[in-house]
């Protein structure tokens, strides 16, 4: 098969290569990993064009990364998600606990992933609909636009309608009403307590059965520019050709057949048989993982959700225990496994300048928004990454977060001092990289708490 076969249309989506290329734009090295999470997407694409009796058994083959801080394990699953546009949602795990303990059970993770789902939906029916609401839009604003300015009502209708649709009064300010609180979903009393929508009834003024059962249409005035009313009166007039039934039967669908959840910290979970403080509950959280990661049903605001072709990914450390230290039942639910490398020196400064979103490419727009033209030698950028490679090694090892730390500790005068040299260019030398840093990393007691 050749590359332009596999580059070709495919009725599957991306294929492998295609989503790893993707993946490449922004993460650095972990080729392993892209892999599994590309296969595993391309499977349950696969998965779709199956007969419906077999369809059913073919369950994803979920994914446990293994790897210390900062090496890109939930970048590569979020620039995944987007890469097909997937309902996504990332969880601690310790932000969870035991059945019968006081605070978020595992089930909540499915109602966020639902509720981004909805989001998801909701936003395209709303942008299909866009075309249908010009003509309220301009009619509204119109309204309101000669309320501020009478003379309007001295000229042809017709004609300043087409005027701001053009924009020629974009900058007047207008009073419209808008509604205090959007129509949505009624909440079911697990999502009352665990989205803090409780305490957000207690600290309002709105009606708690309006909360509670997705009522009220309350509207208050807000004054705005006609360029931003434009844009909320055609969100507002585009709801109202929503179908909230239609737009969540989609969202479950979507929830269930793409849904990806990324549980980080999955090591933390582990508590060694420990019977007493904070982490007593820790091995009842990976019981009530398992039937979520297996395949049951969990009742949302939206309706019932089927957990059995979500997509888990679970990542962790591992540096004080090893994956072979979670509940066996658990460990049978993550077949696939990959071990993310720690960054090395060439890694770190790949990521300073490769990614589209690369760092040095961030501080150069950041600052050439005051004018100020920033330069990096190639010598500087190898300095850099030796720093945060040193830095990594001699403290604790963070990954390619400590390029941030350095960035912003040797950049600090010149974004401090940018307003002032506005016009001019600032080339960062190996010498004013050594001058800034290099005395922190000698200094290890200062480091510590610099770097």
């Amino acid at each position: 098969m050749n590359n332009n076969q596999l580059m070709g249309p495919d009725i599957l989506g991306p294929t492998p290569r295609e989503i790893v290329n993707e993946l490449d734009k922004y993460i650095v090295g972990q080729e392993e990993a892209k892999r599994a999470v590309a296969i595993a997407l391309r499977n349950r694409n696969r998965r779709k064009l199956l007969p419906p009796d077999i369809r059913e058994d073919v369950i994803p083959k979920n994914i446990l990364m293994i790897g210390p801080t900062g090496v890109g394990k939930t970048e590569i699953a979020r620039r995944m998600a987007a890469i097909i546009n997937a309902p996504f949602v990332k969880v601690e795990a310790t932000k969870f606990t035991e059945i019968g303990y006081i605070g978020r059970s595992v089930e909540s993770m499915v109602r966020d992933l639902v509720s981004v789902a909805y989001s998801q939906v909701k936003k395209e029916y709303m942008t299909k609909n866009y075309s249908k609401t010009k003509k309220a839009v301009l009619e509204n604003i119109y309204k309101n636009l000669t309320k501020v300015n009478k003379m309007l009502l001295e000229l042809d209708k017709n004609e300043v309608l087409n005027q701001i649709d053009k924009g020629v009064y974009d900058d007047y300010i207008i009073e419209i009403e808008i509604s205090q609180m959007p129509k949505r979903q009624p909440l079911s009393i697990e999502e009352l307590f665990e989205t803090g929508e409780f305490s957000q009834m207690l600290s309002t003024d709105l009606n708690p059965l309006d909360m509670l059962f997705g009522g009220g249409n309350k509207s208050k005035k807000k004054k705005v520019t006609v360029s931003e009313a434009k844009k909320i009166l055609r969100d507002i007039e585009s709801e109202k050709y929503l179908d909230p039934d239609e737009i969540a039967e989609e969202a479950v669908r979507r929830a269930q057949e793409d849904g990806i959840i990324f549980i980080d910290e999955i090591d933390k979970l582990i508590s060694k048989g420990e019977t007493t403080g904070p982490n007593v509950s820790r091995e009842g959280v990976q019981r009530d993982l398992l039937p979520i990661v297996e395949g049951t049903t969990v009742n949302t605001r939206y309706g019932p959700v089927k957990t059995d072709h979500i997509l888990f990914i679970a990542a962790g450390a591992f540096s004080k225990y090893s994956p072979s230290d979670l509940i066996a039942e658990l460990q049978g639910r993550f077949p696939v496994r990959v071990e993310l490398k720690p960054l090395s020196k060439e890694d770190l400064k790949r990521i300073l300048v490769e990614p589209q979103n690369a760092l040095v490419k961030q501080y150069k727009l950041l600052l050439s928004t005051e004018g100020v033209t920033l330069e990096f030698e190639d010598e500087a950028i190898d300095k850099i990454a030796e720093i945060a490679y040193e830095a990594n090694q001699r403290l604790e090892n963070i990954g390619a977060r400590r390029l941030y730390t350095v960035m912003e500790k040797l950049l600090s005068d010149i974004s401090f001092e940018a307003p002032e040299i506005k016009g001019s260019t600032f080339v960062v030398t190996k010498g004013y990289v050594e001058e800034k840093l290099k005395n922190l990393i000698e200094n290890q007691d200062l480091a510590k708490y610099i770097l």
